[in-house]
């Protein structure tokens, strides 16, 4: 059995539209019909933030002005298809333990 404290998380630095800074863990990443996803939660912040509900983004590598960045999904069927990928994938991780 792996030891928990191990456990070293993939933290990524996000900068909206508005210049607002939040730090979220990475917790999979794939390759989808072509196109690049990352599955994540907003970083822990404090003991409280264990107890809440906190929801996944998926965002999705796109190119623009030559430099790969992540955007947003707008397509709704398309988010329902990869959310629904991440979110399996993610049950399976837990059954494996």
């Amino acid at each position: 059995m792996s030891d928990m404290n191990d456990y070293t998380p993939e933290l990524i630095e996000l900068v909206d539209n508005d210049g607002n800074k939040k730090v979220f863990e990475i917790i999979d990443a794939d390759e989808i019909d072509g196109e690049y996803y990352y599955c994540m939660i907003p970083s822990v912040e404090d003991e409280d933030f264990l107890e809440e509900d906190c929801d996944i983004v998926i965002l999705k590598t796109i190119e623009e002005d030559g430099e790969e960045i992540l955007a947003s999904i707008d397509d709704d069927d398309e988010y329902d298809r990869v959310s629904a990928y991440f979110i399996e994938r993610i049950k399976e991780a837990f059954d494996e333990e």
